[in-house]
Order: structure tokens, then C-alpha cells, then sequence
């Protein structure tokens, strides 16, 4: 069985944000057209979004879920990992992932590009958390405006 990348899709579960959503969405699709399986909250928004681009694309999902039952998948996601969990399963999808991208995102997501920086994953924003250090310097991780340069980012640090 050949070993794909798990690029990690992080963002809000209710984004209104339709521009948001589109650059998820090609997230999605991006991930898979590259070869790689996309792994996500499981839920709505940014990644519904991601999931749904991915499948257009023949790809492969994985939704790790916040509940205890698979029944709360979006339903572009091929495999739920229902974990009973909370927000505590973002550190498995951060951990699970080879690379992640960030698109847009509240409170869970800066935690989980907090857990990316912490536990060294490669990481790419598209209009998500700027982060700055004590001394007002920017660049945790890089910004893109554009789903294929975000993706194009991590399969080069991934060097696939």
C-alpha cells in the first residue's frame, strides 16, 4: 500500500464567510489532485468545504470527530473517527497530519496552529491568525492568498 501524505485542513465548523468556504474548497481539491488525503475536523464550514473539493477531485477524507458518533460527518467524509473527545481531538489532527493548512478559523483553530508550531508540522495560512513574537515580528508560518500556492508550499517543506 503506497504511504500518501495527510495534509490537515483546520477552520471554523460555521463560517459565513462564502470566500472563506471557496478557498477551502479548493484547498480540497488541491490536496487531492496532488495525490494526498485530506484530514479534518470532520464537521461543517471550512471543512465541509475542503472535504467537498477533495471528493470532486476523487480524493480521499478522514474526519476526526469532536462527538461520539460518526453520525455528526459531514457527508464528503469517507472516514470518521468518532473520539468522544472535544476539542481536545485538535492535537490528533494536528499530530495525524503530515502538513496543515489554515483557512480563516476562530478560537480552535489558533489552537491548532499553535499545536503545528509546538510540534514542528509544516504549516501554511490562507486568511487565518497572524502570529507575532514579543518583539512585534511576524512569521510563524507563511500566508498565501491562494489555495495552490498554500498547497504547492507544504508538498515542497513535505519534498513530495
Amino acid at each position: 500500500m503506497e504511504n500518501k501524505p495527510i495534509i490537515g485542513v483546520i477552520g471554523t465548523a460555521s463560517s459565513h464567510d462564502a470566500s472563506i468556504v471557496e478557498l477551502a474548497f479548493e484547498v480540497g481539491r488541491e490536496i487531492a489532485r496532488r495525490g494526498a488525503v485530506l484530514l479534518c475536523g470532520g464537521l461543517g464550514g471550512v471543512m465541509e468545504a475542503a472535504c467537498r473539493g477533495a471528493k470532486k477531485e476523487g480524493g480521499i477524507t478522514i474526519g476526526i470527530l469532536p462527538g461520539s458518533s460518526v453520525s455528526e460527518a459531514n457527508p464528503f467524509v469517507d472516514y470518521c473517527i468518532a473520539t468522544g473527545l472535544g476539542e481536545a481531538r485538535n492535537l490528533i489532527i494536528v499530530l495525524s497530519s503530515s502538513a496543515l493548512v489554515a483557512c480563516g478559523g476562530g478560537a480552535g483553530t489558533l489552537s491548532e496552529i499553535a499545536f503545528a508550531l509546538k510540534h514542528g508540522k509544516p504549516l501554511a495560512g490562507l486568511r487565518t491568525w497572524q502570529l507575532r513574537n514579543g518583539s512585534g515580528q511576524e512569521g510563524f508560518f507563511p500566508q498565501f492568498e491562494s489555495a495552490r500556492e498554500a498547497v504547492a508550499y507544504l508538498f515542497k517543506r513535505l519534498e513530495v
